[in-house]
């Protein structure tokens, strides 16, 4: 008998932006809603359930009293601590890291939380 684990919820369909359409000249737009250069993404992974007591936990220590919706989870390699967000100041160490970036919705904010190999999270704010 095997014991079932709850996990977070899967990325909700309607939290996925439409694919905007081409311009004039028939080329697509860019658009990025992430500031800065973008991180690799991998595979969409589920959100262990540690991890997401995680992020539960920091976003009410932050006054933060919504409910989150899962927008995205991906497994990512990053190529430093920095896991794909450093800050001015800080030195991180020179290692290929594997973690894992979830991004989720509370209230129409989006908060883009990165994990190392721990279930400790880190809030990106660029």
């Amino acid at each position: 008998m095997t014991a079932s684990t709850p996990s977070a919820p899967e990325p909700s369909a309607s939290a996925t932006p439409s694919a905007p359409a081409p311009s004039a000249s028939g080329e697509p737009p860019l658009i990025t809603t992430t500031p800065g250069p973008i991180e690799p993404t991998g595979e969409a992974v589920r959100v262990p359930p540690a991890r997401w007591d995680a992020i539960v936990a920091d976003l009410a220590a932050r006054g933060i009293t919504g409910t989150p919706e899962l927008v995205s989870s991906h497994a990512v390699t990053w190529r430093n601590g920095a896991l794909g967000c450093p800050q001015p100041g800080m030195s991180y160490t020179q290692a290929l890291v594997d973690g894992m970036r979830v991004v989720v919705v509370v209230d129409g904010t989006e908060y883009d939380y990165r994990f190392g190999r721990g279930d400790t999270p880190r809030l990106c704010t660029r």
